[in-house]
């Protein structure tokens, strides 16, 4: 299967999008509203309730905006390149929950992305009042995982 051909089969069969993939599929962060498909060789998630793939959209856009000083950007227009999408996504969640949890570290995990959002919007009333302050430290500490050497 070329590129051109898995990108229109997964728009096909991914009709709502997980906001949160990259950190699904990087095993850090799971949630309750995500479900998991194969197409070929690939592994692609899909969100199973609308309200919670707008609150996440509403997040990562905020995380985006947040931490684009942090990451050396003027601005931020979409998707980063994957591995500072993951340390966005990844460092993001994982500040957030230290953050609503009251920890000194982060955990090695974000259980529920969806309810962990709902939660940050309950608590602070809408996501563009979450102190993002606190959770840019996480996100510019976060190291994914190490590439692997070439040798044996």
């Amino acid at each position: 299967m070329d590129e051109n051909e898995y990108r229109v089969t997964y728009q096909q069969v991914n009709t709502r999008r997980c906001i949160f993939e990259k950190a699904l599929n990087s095993r850090v962060c799971a949630c309750e509203q995500s479900q998991r498909f194969n197409i070929a060789d690939r592994e692609g998630v899909a969100c199973r309730s609308p309200s919670g793939q707008v609150l996440c959209n509403e997040l990562i856009q905020l995380l985006r905006h947040n931490v684009r000083f942090a990451l050396h950007m003027n601005r931020i227009t979409g998707p980063l390149p994957h591995a500072r999408e993951i340390k966005v996504q990844n460092g993001g969640l994982l500040g957030l929950q230290k953050l609503l949890l009251g920890l000194k570290k982060p955990q090695d995990g974000v259980e529920n992305i969806n309810g962990l959002v709902r939660r940050a919007r309950d608590r602070f009333g809408r996501l563009a009042d979450v102190p993002f302050n606190e959770i840019v430290q996480s996100v510019v500490s976060y190291n994914g995982r190490r590439r692997r050497s070439g040798k044996r």
